[in-house]
Formats: structure tokens, C-alpha cells, sequence
């Protein structure tokens, strides 16, 4: 569909967690291109089954997959591409996909948040020794709230030996979270509307987007209550 718009595209199937195939993806972009002037590290999973049950229930199995695409995807990235454009010394962008999930705590998303809320310690840390070295490079770190990705159906490219047997649900009812948010009704955008979003972060060169009021909202409940000394609560949407 991109090629047919007119747009030059070279797409390279690339498992994140493994270093070896993000310096071929490098490898093939730079022999291409020549550059690399916009990194989104954008490829992120969630455990199905995962949300049905407790921190301690999950299995490792779980744990490795997510820490092995959202956060070992991401450090990929960086350590590979970052050099290329400091040497390049020309207008850089990168984008980090975190997630509203890691703004907030919520009790269902244990490991998705945890690995989410790593992103963003990593993006401002990044931003900031980019601006320390003054280099052509801009940071932004996305935390979209309800996007019409395949997220959900993330299962489909989990590696063999980190599948888990079959777990049945605790129960039959779907978990929590879902009936809250379907009962919020919340707004849900396209993949297309939350590019806009990003793109136009970009051109402002702002570091936190933030695509629904959602987030602002949610994270400002967290926020209040490590100020006001209060314990954890569920988000309320």
C-alpha cells in the first residue's frame, strides 16, 4: 500500500530482542538509504493470559518475552541507530513507544506496566544526555492510551520456547480492566490519528506525548497520590 502511494519502502522481518538481527536491519537500512534520520522503537507485547492472573502466578516464560521485546527491543535500537545519527550530524528524531500502562498502577497489567514505565526512564534519560552532548538528535516518548492496534492479538508472534502450557482463566468473566473500560466507553483512535499526533510532537519537538486527555487525567490521579503520601489505587477512567 506504501509503495503504491509512491513512497520508497523497504520492510526487513526483525526479532527485537536479538541484537544480531537489529544491526542486520541497520545493516540493510544503511546500504539502502545511505541514513537513518527517524527511529520509532515501536514494537511492543502483551501476555494474553497474563492479566488473569497475579504477579506471582506469571510465569517467567511471560516476564522474558515482555522484557525481551518492550525493553531489550528498545535498548536494541538505541545502542545500534543512536550512533549512526550522532555521526551523521544531521536533524535526528527517535521515538519510544511507553504506554499509558506505564503512567499508571494497574493492578492487571503487571508486567506490560513495568516494562512500559522502563521505557520512559530510559527515553529522559536518553533526551537528557542527547541535550548534554548537544546533539542533532530529538527524543519523544509516546504513551498512547486506547490506539486500534493488534496488541491484543500479540500472542501470534510469541517464539515457541517461551509459550506456556495451556492455562485455563481463573474465571469466565472478562478480567477487570476490560469491563471498566468498556464501561467508560472510552475513546478509542486509529493507528492513522495517533500518527498525526506523533508526527506533529515531532515537528514541536515535544518529549511527552500524550494522545487522550485520558492520560493526562489518569497519571494526574497517580501523581496526587505520591504527593498527598496516599497508598496505590485503581485508576479510575
Amino acid at each position: 500500500k506504501l509503495k503504491t502511494g509512491g513512497a520508497d519502502v523497504l520492510a526487513v522481518v526483525t526479532d527485537v530482542s536479538s541484537i544480531d538481527e537489529v544491526e542486520a536491519l541497520s545493516r540493510r537500512t544503511l546500504a539502502l538509504y545511505g541514513g537513518v534520520h527517524l527511529l520509532f522503537n515501536n514494537a511492543g507485547v502483551q501476555a494474553r493470559n497474563s492479566i488473569h492472573y497475579p504477579v506471582w502466578e506469571n510465569t517467567p516464560a511471560d516476564w522474558e518475552w515482555l522484557l525481551g521485546i518492550n525493553v531489550w527491543g528498545l535498548i536494541y535500537g538505541i545502542q545500534t541507530f543512536v550512533p549512526v545519527m550522532l555521526e551523521q550530524n544531521t536533524e535526528c528524531h527517535i521515538v519510544n513507544t511507553s504506554s499509558t500502562a506505564g503512567l499508571i498502577a494497574e493492578p492487571q497489567l503487571v508486567i506490560y506496566s513495568a516494562t512500559k514505565a522502563a521505557i520512559i526512564k530510559i527515553s529522559e534519560g536518553l533526551y537528557l544526555q542527547l541535550q548534554e552532548r548537544k546533539a542533532k538528535i530529538g527524543v519523544s516518548v509516546l504513551c498512547p492510551a486506547f490506539v486500534s492496534s493488534r496488541l491484543g492479538d500479540a500472542e501470534r508472534n510469541r517464539p515457541q520456547h517461551l509459550q506456556n502450557e495451556d492455562r485455563t482463566p481463573l474465571s469466565s468473566e472478562p478480567p477487570a480492566l476490560v469491563r471498566r473500560s468498556r464501561a467508560a466507553k472510552l475513546n478509542v483512535l486509529s493507528p492513522e490519528q495517533s500518527a498525526e499526533i506523533v508526527f506533529q510532537a515531532i515537528r514541536e519537538r515535544r518529549f511527552y506525548i500524550f494522545t487522550d486527555e485520558l492520560v493526562t487525567r489518569l497519571f494526574t490521579q497517580m501523581a496526587e497520590n505520591i504527593q498527598g503520601g496516599r497508598n496505590p489505587e485503581v485508576p479510575q477512567f
